[in-house]
């Protein structure tokens, strides 16, 4: 399907390295499961084939329909705040190409992870890449992420990856107490907030820096 040979492969694994260790040594992520997950996942097959050779900049990239792949080490970030680990139930909102998700998997385990996506192309196409690279247990919906995905609620956490005036009520509401939720917040300013859901249902929240990202669409 994705038509690299054995030394593209190679090459494209040297550079996934490269980046990790970046990150490492930089101090922006220090989890080791995060920083596996990001060496395991190979993110030049999720964004277009002529991004590839940009796949391993640390830089967002376009994927089509207007959205965007984020930054490795916004997904690192994202995944090291979420503090999950294997059998924990995680819903995404923003599936886009699906390498979030993926790296997502590689810490619970792809049938933990849900993810709903506005783009009825976008979902389909990380579909495809998922189920090419072993993660077709990943469940993908097409429809209004604000709704979150009340069927395999609670979830023991939550990400957006797209910014919204707020964390969605629903996506809240389907949280678990103790669960954990990560939503860019903002529209032209966004700030990367944490939630943490009380046993009254509400959150104790904190502020992780600013950010940018693309609008949740609905």
């Amino acid at each position: 399907m994705f038509g690299t040979d054995n030394s593209e492969d190679a090459a494209y694994e040297r550079r996934r390295e490269q980046l990790v260790d970046r990150l490492a040594e930089s101090g922006q992520i220090s989890d080791a499961a995060t920083l596996d997950a990001l060496r395991a996942v190979p993110r030049h097959l999720f964004v277009p084939d002529n991004r590839r050779e940009s796949a391993y900049a640390d830089r967002p990239l376009p994927i089509g329909d207007d959205q965007t792949i984020s930054a490795p080490h916004m997904v690192g970030i994202m995944a090291e705040l979420l503090d999950v680990g294997p059998g924990d139930d995680v819903l995404e909102i923003g599936t886009g190409c699906g390498y979030h998700a993926a790296v997502t998997a590689e810490l619970v385990g792809a049938e933990h992870v849900y993810s709903v996506e506005y783009s009825a192309a976008l979902a389909e196409r990380a579909r495809e890449t998922l189920a090419e690279l072993g993660y077709g247990d990943v469940s993908i919906r097409v429809d209004d992420g604000r709704d979150g995905w009340a069927e395999h609620a609670p979830y023991d956490a939550a990400y957006l990856t797209c910014a919204a005036p707020e964390l969605p009520d629903a996506v809240g509401a389907q949280l678990r107490e103790g669960g954990v939720a990560l939503a860019p917040i903002g529209t032209r300013r966004q700030t990367l907030c944490r939630y943490r859901k009380r046993s009254d249902g509400e959150f104790d929240i904190q502020d992780r820096g600013s950010v940018r990202f693309v609008r949740l669409r609905g």
